[in-house]
C-alpha cells in the first residue's frame, strides 16, 4: 500500500494550480503575452507554487483543449521540463468546474452519503467518491503548511482501529495546530509497520524542512507507537497522555466503585492543574501514597501506579511549554475521523484506495470552512484550520485554496524522475 504511494511520489506533479478568474481566463489564455505577465506576476506573489528553477527563465510550450469542459490550459517548458498551468477554477484532471464539486465536498465533511449527493447534484456516486478521494494524492504537510516556519514543533499521534474488507487495520494519525498532518494506514500495530506508517508523514514534512524534527510527539503508552516516533525522530521526546490516565481509570471503575471514582478524578484533576513540574510530581507521589493507604480498588491503584512508575514521562511536558500534556486536540480530530468511518461502513477496496480516501478526507477537514462559532472565537478573519495555521490564504473559495496549495502535488522539494 504505502509501496504504491512511493511509487505515485517518485512521479514529479508536474501541474502548477494558479488562481485565475474564470471571467478573464479565457483572454488571458489565448494571449501569450497576458499569460506569460499574469504567471510573472504569480512568481513574483507565490514563488512557492513553482519550482524553483522558475528563477532561471520558462518558455512557452503549447496548449490542450478539454473538450469535456471546453477548456484550454497552456505548458510552459522549465528546464528539461514541461509543466500544465492549471486554472484553481476546475478540478484536477478537468473532471468538473471547482464551483460544482465545492458544495459537495463541503458536505463531505459532515459525511453525507455519495448516493445522496449524486442524487441532488448530479453524476454518479463514484464520481464524487473518486473527486474526494483525487486530494489524497497530494502531500498532506506540504499542502496545509505552506511555510516550513509554521511546522509544528509538538504534534499528537494515535491510531484508529478499522478495517479493510474486514481485514483489520491501523490508521496512523498525526496531529498539530487543529489540523490532521498525516494519516497512514498500517496493516498490523507493531513497531515496523507503525513506522511505515507514521514515516510518511515524516518524509512529507522533510520535504517542507529536511532538518525538521518536531519538539515533543504526545502519545498513549503504546510501545510500538513510541518505538515508531523514536525511530523516524531520533532526537524527539515523547510525552505520555495524562487524560489516558483518566479514561484507563473510568472505563473500569465509574460504574461499580462510583464514589471513590469521583475523589480519585478530583485528586487527578489536581495533579493535573499543578504549575511546575516539581509540584506535578510531588502531588502524583502524594496520590499514589493515598491510593496505596486507603486500600483503593486494585483497578484504580493499578494504574496510579503504573502513572507513578512512569512520572518523568508525563513531567516531561513542563519542560517543552507549548506541550501537549493531554491528547485533546488528537481525540477531538479522531471523533471526526470514527463518524467518517462509521457512515461509510470502513473500507472496502485495496489498501491502496483506503490510504487515498482516508487522505483525501484529512485535506477537506483542514481546509473546509469551520463551524461560524469557531470562526468567531479565533476572530482572525480565516475561515479553515489551514488559513489560520498559514495566516494567509490564496482565494475566498475554500476549495480553490486546497487546489492551489497543492500545486506541484504540494511538494516543496518535488523528487527527481525516476531511473
Amino acid at each position: 500500500m504505502q509501496k504504491n504511494l512511493k511509487s505515485e511520489r517518485s512521479r514529479p506533479n508536474r501541474t502548477i494550480s494558479l488562481p485565475f478568474e474564470q471571467d478573464s481566463y479565457n483572454g488571458i489564455v489565448e494571449d501569450a503575452f497576458q499569460f506569460r505577465l499574469f504567471v510573472d506576476e504569480m512568481v513574483a506573489k507565490a514563488p512557492e507554487l513553482f519550482p524553483p528553477e522558475i528563477f532561471e527563465g520558462y518558455q512557452m510550450k503549447d496548449r490542450r483543449f478539454s473538450s469535456k469542459l471546453l477548456i484550454t490550459v497552456r505548458r510552459i517548458k522549465i528546464g528539461n521540463h514541461s509543466y500544465t498551468i492549471h486554472p484553481s477554477f476546475v478540478m484536477p484532471c478537468m473532471t468538473a468546474m471547482t464551483d460544482d464539486a465545492e458544495p459537495v465536498l463541503f458536505l463531505r465533511k459532515f459525511d453525507i452519503p455519495f448516493r445522496a449527493l449524486a442524487r441532488v447534484f448530479g453524476k454518479d456516486h463514484m464520481h464524487w467518491q473518486r473527486t474526494e478521494r483525487s486530494p489524497g494524492r497530494n502531500s498532506i504537510v506540504g499542502t496545509t503548511v505552506r511555510d516550513s516556519e509554521n511546522l509544528p514543533e509538538h504534534i499528537g499521534a494515535d491510531e484508529k482501529h478499522s478495517s479493510v474488507r474486514g481485514d483489520k487495520c491501523y490508521i496512523a494519525t498525526t496531529v498539530a495546530e487543529e489540523c490532521v498532518l498525516g494519516v497512514s494506514v498500517a496493516n498490523n500495530a507493531g513497531e515496523e509497520s507503525l513506522e511505515e506508517a507514521y514515516g510518511v508523514f515524516g518524509e512529507e514534512a522533510r520535504d517542507v524542512d529536511p532538518e525538521y524534527s518536531p519538539k515533543t510527539a504526545t502519545t498513549d503508552g503504546w510501545k510500538a507507537t513510541r518505538k515508531a516516533l523514536l525511530n523516524i525522530f531520533p532526537m524527539i521526546t515523547l510525552i505520555l497522555c495524562f487524560l489516558h490516565v483518566l479514561i484507563g481509570i473510568r472505563n473500569r471503575a465509574r460504574k461499580k466503585f462510583g464514589d471513590v471514582f469521583q475523589e480519585v478524578s478530583s485528586k487527578l484533576r489536581n495533579c493535573y492543574e499543578a504549575r511546575s513540574k516539581a509540584s506535578f510530581s510531588q502531588r502524583v507521589r502524594r496520590l499514589c501514597e493515598w491510593a496505596r493507604r486507603t486500600s483503593v480498588p486494585s483497578v484504580i491503584y493499578e494504574k496510579i501506579e503504573k502513572m507513578h512508575k512512569n512520572l518523568a514521562s508525563f513531567s516531561v511536558a513542563y519542560d517543552f511549554p507549548g506541550a501537549f500534556r493531554t491528547s485533546n486536540m488528537l481525540d477531538r480530530m479522531m471523533r471526526k475521523m470514527d463518524r467518517h468511518l462509521f457512515n461509510t461502513q470502513y473500507f472496502h477496496g485495496s489498501l491502496f484506495s483506503a490510504e487515498l480516501s482516508i487522505r483525501g478526507w484529512a485535506l477537506v477537514q483542514n481546509f473546509a470552512p469551520s463551524n461560524p462559532v469557531t470562526q468567531k472565537k479565533y476572530d482572525d478573519g480565516f475561515q479553515s484550520p489551514a488559513e489560520r495555521l498559514n495566516k494567509f490564504r490564496y482565494h475566498e473559495n475554500w476549495l480553490q485554496n486546497l487546489l492551489i496549495s497543492a500545486s506541484l502535488g504540494g511538494y516543496h522539494n518535488p523528487p527527481p524522475n525516476p531511473l
